[in-house]
């Protein structure tokens, strides 16, 4: 059995490193992954780029919908440029009508302009109200992978849509599935589907060391944030070396 390709959602320098360092061979890099994800700063990328693994970036300008006007069309373009100048391997993209159905007009604007780099497709197929058509979309646009949680909360929760969509793929495009895949429930999923690679954050929260005067600096922050789990990304790495 060929190894499955474990990619690391991260947004921090030490959660790449330590991604890196317990077993990650790829990683999706973002800034704020309390919002889903957001395009990483240069010095991220300029960093992360020296750690060895193939690294792939979020361009999405703003949290919310993946709605985006010609104005964000042109902030992503220029992201892209910078993902190629600090050497990340792809970009991670995605962007729909307002219906929810892919924008492919947009899609294939960001994909020409990052010739030569890699592109996943992130969780707008999620919201896609035709999964069999988007998935077409994604193969005829060139796209390399689609993330995609089975459009549940959790990978476990939309295990079955996943499979479903790993069926109508049929090697043509990878499927990485996503979304609260844990050392626990691993073995769960892959009971039901089979894939060549999956996608964790492996995160853990961490309460804030400041114990008196730290006002909130935003409505109910209060200073704790989640950190990659050097332990949690370890077990993952460890269970499909296992599987080989």
């Amino acid at each position: 059995m060929k190894k499955i390709t474990f990619e690391v959602c991260v947004d921090t320098i030490q959660g790449a490193i330590d991604a890196v360092a317990n077993g990650a061979d790829r990683l999706e890099l973002c800034d704020a992954l309390g919002i889903g994800g957001t395009t990483p700063s240069a010095g991220i990328m300029q960093r992360t780029a020296k750690l060895g693994v193939p690294i792939y970036a979020m361009i999405r300008p703003r949290g919310g919908d993946f709605i985006f006007n010609f104005e964000d069309m042109d902030v992503m373009l220029h992201d892209i440029d910078r993902c190629r100048h600090y050497g990340m391997s792809g970009i991670v993209i995605g962007m729909t009508h307002e219906n929810g159905a892919l924008d492919i007009e947009k899609l294939r604007r960001l994909i020409d302009h990052a010739d030569g780099m890699g592109v996943t497709l992130h969780r707008a197929f999620d919201v896609t109200p035709d999964t069999s058509e988007a998935l077409e979309q994604a193969i005829d646009l060139g796209i390399e992978r689609i993330l995609t949680s089975g459009q549940q909360e959790t990978a476990l929760e939309g295990a079955l849509k996943i499979k479903t969509v790993i069926d109508e793929a049929d090697g043509r495009i990878s499927i990485m599935p996503c979304s609260k895949i844990n050392p626990s429930n691993l073995e769960s999923l892959f009971k039901i589907f089979k894939t060549s690679e999956i996608h964790s954050s492996c995160r853990t929260m961490v309460g804030s060391p400041y114990t008196e005067n730290a006002p909130s600096m935003a409505p109910g922050d209060d200073f704790s944030r989640h950190i990659t789990d050097p332990k949690k990304v370890k077990a993952i790495a460890d269970y499909l070396q296992r599987i080989l």
